[in-house]
């Protein structure tokens, strides 16, 4: 296991507990994001998506299970149970739901796999579930996060959304 950003990037394999099926700004899936726990309680989160422009994008998860086009505003902000600043660089933070750059290929897509420590697969207070059974939601930047700044690291536009769901 590498650690990028303070987030170890997995290899591996085992079934997924959760999902979330990604849409762009029109509605239209671009791809899909599969969550795994791993046994020293880390999850590891596994993106493939198409139709990005190319780049660095910032990915986070967001407090609220809802995706409604065009601009995902109804996901509100970063899933951040504990209070903290933004950025995996800064020294007051990070958020729960912060996660390193997605970095987009000329051709539009992308695989992506990190792990975190900092959210847990279920509905206690770092879970990705909410109280009721809603998933948080799963949500690609339009910019790279520059993993400092409040309260999004300049990341710019929601372009891609998906509700966290069990699997």
């Amino acid at each position: 296991m590498l650690v990028v950003l303070g987030v170890a990037v997995a290899v591996g394999g085992q079934e997924p507990a959760a999902q979330a099926e990604l849409v762009g700004s029109r509605g239209q899936k671009v791809g899909r994001a599969l969550f795994f726990l791993l046994p020293d309680g880390g999850v590891r989160i596994r993106v493939e998506v198409q139709g990005l422009t190319p780049g660095e994008h910032g990915i986070h998860i967001h407090a609220v299970g809802r995706c409604d086009p065009p601009d995902f505003l109804t996901a509100a902000g970063h899933f951040n149970p504990d209070g903290h600043r933004h950025g995996l660089l800064n020294p007051q933070g990070p958020h729960a739901g912060d996660l390193p750059n997605l970095i987009v290929r000329a051709d539009g897509r992308a695989r992506y796999e990190a792990v975190s420590y900092r959210v847990t697969l279920d509905r206690g207070q770092n879970g990705v579930f909410e109280a009721g059974g809603r998933g948080r939601a799963l949500v690609i930047h339009a910019q790279a996060d520059d993993h400092l700044t409040d309260p999004a690291g300049n990341s710019g536009p929601r372009v891609a959304c998906g509700v966290i769901a069990p699997r």
